[in-house]
């Protein structure tokens, strides 16, 4: 393999989340290579899991995809969140109305490791309590309520493919067949 060392890093547009560069790459034989990266907030994401084993996802409407998507609770990390449990606890109380008394970290993912540089904490919350539902302003956020193993279908149907969800349910899975919550 050539290494490679970054010789420069550009902005080229920044947005009110985003901060989009040009790195200008060489390789040890010389050649030069340009790629696109984009800078954004780390954030996190809890799989909310009840009494009966089903699962707790929201709902929301995605530019991207133009379409309204299921998701878990998740959201940017903000400066004074002390680890990424906070950010996760946070939205799950912000879009669910529900707070997890037994959380898990699942692990740490970066989406699309050739462009973002964004890492998402994903966890699991289990013994649920209500807490108090507010989304931010914009938000149009429904609740949807399933068992879990309907969730893992909807996976392989393609129903479900946003990045973080299915980490979330998959880990869950594997937490709960090893016996580790």
């Amino acid at each position: 393999m050539k290494e490679t060392r970054r010789i420069d890093r550009v902005l080229k547009y920044e947005a009110h989340r985003v901060k989009v560069y040009e790195d200008i790459l060489e390789q040890s034989d010389g050649t030069v290579l340009y790629y696109d990266y984009v800078k954004n907030r780390d954030g996190a994401g809890m799989l909310l899991v009840d009494e009966e084993e089903r699962v707790i996802l929201v709902r929301q409407y995605r530019n991207v995809e133009d379409k309204v998507l299921l998701e878990i609770p998740a959201g940017i990390s903000e400066a004074e969140d002390k680890d990424t449990s906070v950010t996760a606890l946070r939205e799950a109380e912000e879009e669910t109305g529900l707070i997890p008394e037994r959380i898990k970290l699942i692990g740490n993912i970066i989406n699309a490791v050739g462009l973002f540089d964004e890492h998402t904490a994903i966890y699991v919350g289990k013994d649920l309590r209500r807490g108090t539902r507010h989304l931010d302003p914009g938000e149009s956020i429904d609740l949807v309520r399933l068992p879990f193993t309907d969730a893992l279908d909807m996976i392989y149907r393609g129903e479900i493919y946003d990045g973080k969800t299915v980490i979330a349910l998959l880990g869950y899975r594997d937490l709960k067949q090893r016996g580790l919550f």
